[in-house]
């Protein structure tokens, strides 16, 4: 059924009232304008000491274990708050394939300092422009008893401030792979990148860099491929989530300001032509939500086979999170352009999150390519 659950309904409300009160979008400013650099750490610290960073990793593991539906209304307040917090890469993303990794030595070393918002792991997957994970050259080559990654990762989401990267290789016998990388590994350079929205990424290069099998993951038959996939579809629904949470609040103010301003005489909220356009885009924001919380229940029931419903997801919110930024600009006036007010840094966010791990045509083929959900 795609209605939440009263625990799901608490969740919503204490995440809700706990970012308003400590990581709102003033607070995305003050961290922006001070210039700093990967992601608002006491704001994380925080989100640790309220079990949200561990809302993925098992009870037994220091974390909170509810499941994709309260992961997505996590990633749904921190769109709505602009919150630049790695929880997509680490919380959802790297606590995912590490809980179903198979490397319990990892998973036990790792999974408890995820829950407590004590360590940042990102995920590098991408080496060309575009999102395409069915095209890894990074060269995992055999050395020893274990192997020496060789390559480029791009737009690698906290990669610049990453305690840890999980890596995606081709092996060299066939097949991929998939790795832990601690930051100052030998060999391995961080190129930082300062994205339009103000967060950071990376560039990372591997030139020679060490790995082990007590580093690897998913490889207990040799290739890590499934776990990839299901890894990749983990933070491609918690993005979407954060995405509705952008598109969201951007109507929200949209409306609040179409309430407010007057011209003519009148507040412009009462042009019909503008009521029309602010209920289209409550119309796409809805139809999204059915969208997402279908993905986040398919992901709790069966993440090997939910790639079509997240496909879905993903799509529709990087679509309508671009509409209601779009729309939120131009029923603003030329006002919205400017930084004064807070829809732009919305569009902003839309744009980054949109493309990350595959935006809406992306998405739109690889549905297309599975025949429907």
């Amino acid at each position: 059924m795609l209605v939440l659950t009263e625990d799901e309904q608490l969740l919503r409300d204490s995440v809700d009232g706990f970012l308003a009160d400590h990581g709102p979008v003033s607070a995305f400013r003050r961290w922006r304008d001070a210039g700093s650099q990967g992601h608002d750490r006491d704001l994380w610290a925080a989100m640790g000491a309220q079990g949200y960073a561990g809302v993925l990793v098992p009870e037994e593991q220091g974390g909170a274990g509810l499941g994709f539906v309260g992961a997505g209304l996590i990633c749904e307040a921190i769109g709505r708050n602009l919150a630049a917090v790695p929880f997509v890469p680490t919380a959802v993303m790297a606590a995912t394939a590490l809980v179903r990794g198979g490397n319990a030595a990892l998973a036990a070393r790792l999974l408890p300092q995820i829950a407590a918002a004590g360590t940042v792991i990102a995920v590098a997957v991408d080496e060309t422009r575009r999102h395409d994970p069915a095209r890894l050259t990074l060269a995992a080559r055999r050395s020893g008893n274990g192997w020496q990654l060789d390559g480029v990762k791009t737009f690698v989401a906290e990669g610049a401030s990453a305690d840890a990267v999980i890596v995606a290789a081709r092996l060299e016998e066939g097949g991929t792979g998939l790795f832990v990388v601690a930051r100052g590994a030998p060999g391995l350079t961080v190129e930082p990148m300062r994205m339009v929205d103000a967060r950071d990424a990376a560039r990372l290069v591997f030139a020679g860099v060490p790995v082990t099998a007590g580093d690897a993951l998913g490889m207990e038959t040799g290739d890590a491929a499934g776990l990839l996939a299901i890894m990749l579809d983990a933070g491609r629904v918690g993005a979407a989530a954060e995405l509705l949470g952008v598109a969201e609040e951007a109507r929200t103010r949209t409306v609040a300001y179409l309430q407010e301003r007057r011209q003519f005489g009148r507040v412009i909220g009462s042009f019909q032509a503008l009521q029309h356009r602010a209920a289209q885009v409550f119309v796409e924001v809805e139809l999204a939500r059915s969208c997402l919380l279908h993905a986040l229940q398919r992901m709790e029931a069966d993440p090997e086979t939910a790639g079509p419903a997240v496909a879905l997801a993903k799509a529709r919110c990087s679509a309508v999170a671009r509409l209601a930024g779009n729309e939120g600009i131009q029923m603003h006036g030329g006002i919205g352009m400017t930084d004064d007010f807070d829809i732009g840094l919305f569009v902003k966010r839309a744009r980054v999150a949109g493309e990350w791990l595959g935006d809406a045509a992306f998405h739109s083929g690889r549905l297309l390519a599975a025949g429907g959900i």
